[in-house]
């Protein structure tokens, strides 16, 4: 496998348990996932989730329904980045796209890794959620908010799936919201920060950061897409959700050429 990241940079990602790539895909590329994007958020299923006005919030399993999006996750790029970080061949656990539409729904505090194992039954925490921006992400476009370091703690135990959160009918009802008291605590231990960064930026971020992010109050577009995957020794066990939110192929992910989005321009 070979390396592509500085050792300062896995240096960094291994204390603080994510780090953000800037430019990793260019306005070309964007411009295709955009596209990809639209597409996706116009059909309709059990994966996709709206917001109360109908606006599309979450959708599920997005690289199995565009071919563009699917080799997103076999981008040469994505997976040299997260070889290097995790050491082993990997495979997509789970992807979506998550549309921060003004006024929509928040997204409670929590780690990724606490649904997968508790739900899916992912025995260990050896994967990466990966998010791609589509859009600049600024301080004041609802941003992804992380706590730095958090991935430490392990499965936080103060969490629950919580009845009254606003996206109960989507994410919620799989999530571990933790608790304000935790949080308390774990932002006065590590601090919290903001990840921002332009269009095509790609965050590489441990499965057990706690992170989330508030209401876009802007009419700033902020759409990011979502890959979370886990070395191929470290496979699901409960099936107890459908494909589109927890993998069934755990086949190693073999990347594709550079050109691979480019190449599907229009499609």
């Amino acid at each position: 496998m070979s390396s592509v990241l500085d050792q300062k940079i896995v240096d960094e990602y291994n204390s603080k348990g994510y780090i953000t790539v800037k430019g990793l895909f260019n306005a070309k590329e964007v411009e295709v996932l955009n596209q990809a994007t639209l597409a996706v958020t116009q059909m309709d299923g059990p994966q996709v989730m709206r917001e109360r006005n109908g606006l599309p919030h979450v959708i599920y399993g997005m690289h199995l329904m565009d071919k563009r999006l699917a080799a997103l996750t076999r981008h040469p790029r994505l997976v040299a980045v997260a070889e290097q970080l995790l050491k082993k061949k990997i495979y997509v656990h789970q992807s979506r796209v998550n549309a921060k539409q003004t006024g929509g729904a928040i997204v409670n505090w929590h780690q990724d890794f606490g649904t997968y194992h508790r739900v899916d039954g992912v025995p260990r925490p050896d994967g990466i959620m990966i998010a791609i921006f589509l859009n600049d992400v600024h301080d004041y476009n609802a941003p992804l908010m992380a706590v730095p370091g958090s991935q430490v703690e392990g499965v936080v135990s103060q969490a629950s799936t919580l009845t009254e959160a606003e996206d109960r009918a989507g994410a919620a009802k799989y999530r571990y919201d933790i608790t304000m008291e935790k949080m308390s605590e774990l932002i006065d231990k590590y601090g919290l920060e903001h990840i921002l960064g332009p269009a095509g930026s790609v965050v590489f971020m441990n499965m057990q950061v706690v992170h989330g992010s508030t209401v876009n109050i802007t009419p700033l577009r902020r759409v990011i897409l979502y890959l979370n995957v886990c070395t191929v020794d470290n496979q699901g066990t409960s099936f107890a959700r459908p494909e589109y939110l927890a993998a069934r192929d755990f086949n190693p992910i073999e990347p594709l050429t550079a050109d691979c989005l480019t190449s599907l321009a229009g499609s």
